[in-house]
């Protein structure tokens, strides 16, 4: 119970690996804030998390609103009265050769995965600032430290949160303020059918085969479950990473080994 007495805001907690978090991070003692677009989801992890003995609080939450990431932090301090660890989970997912990206595509990327990120972040340093203690976990992806032929503004989006880590944790590490990633490889969740799809499609091959390639490929030799990423983020939030800030923590089963 590492994190005993704190509270948590996971964004897109409803599902997948946000979800898989949340219910780690309340196993390890902490009180949760789903902030989450999808009711169902977010009723369904709110449960979950009463179920293992920890209060919880679901804010519908459009993470590329500032208004909504302001009243995420505001009911956040009023529920709890603090704002220990932050996790940016919410992201989204979206394949296309290089002259087929349009600005649109750019934009909605970019907007969850990069933008939402800063200014979710952003919108709780205050909080903890003042408490002069703060864990902050985002989640990059091995995307954002290599290339793609079909994947570009995902990629670079992932890249944006690896470099955002670096300068938010050298800004306010002297405040008490830790500020890591970790960067997932092959994740079985729904967003992973997505990912199959799209990406099968553009090299010719079906979804099954895709991901029969891409496990084949890892040197662990399995694809990755939600729960090997969530077991590495609440290490990042809790007390045994106390000395680890500004780190993008592979967590990909060898795929990327630097």
């Amino acid at each position: 119970m590492e994190l005993k007495g704190q509270a948590a805001i996971v964004t897109g907690a409803g599902r997948g690996i946000g979800r898989a978090i949340a219910l780690e991070l309340a196993r390890q003692g902490a009180d949760i804030v789903i902030a989450e677009m999808d009711h169902a989801g977010a009723k369904r992890t709110a449960g979950e998390v009463g179920a293992l003995g920890r209060r919880s609080l679901a804010v519908a939450t459009d993470v590329t609103s500032r208004a909504d990431l302001r009243a995420m932090v505001d009911r956040a301090k009023a529920e709890f009265g603090r704002i220990d660890i932050l996790v940016n989970n919410a992201g989204i997912y979206k394949a296309a050769a290089t002259l087929d990206v349009t600005e649109d595509h750019w934009d909605a990327i970019m907007n969850i995965n990069a933008k939402a990120v800063f200014f979710a972040t952003q919108a709780v340093l205050p909080v903890m600032i003042a408490q002069k203690s703060g864990a902050i976990v985002s989640l990059a992806s091995m995307a954002g430290k290599i290339g793609s032929k079909t994947n570009l503004p995902y990629n670079a989006s992932k890249a944006a949160v690896v470099s955002m880590t670096k300068s938010l944790a050298l800004a306010h590490a002297g405040e008490g303020i830790r500020v890591n990633c970790v960067c997932p490889g092959f994740v079985e969740t729904d967003m992973w059918s997505v990912v199959s799809r799209d990406q099968g499609k553009l090299l010719g091959m079906t979804p099954e085969e895709f991901t029969h390639q891409r496990a084949a490929s890892v040197p662990l030799g399995r694809m990755e479950t939600p729960e090997d990423v969530a077991h590495v983020v609440a290490f990042l939030a809790g007390p045994r990473s106390g000395y680890m800030t500004g780190q993008a923590l592979s967590v990909d089963g060898g795929l990327v080994m630097h």
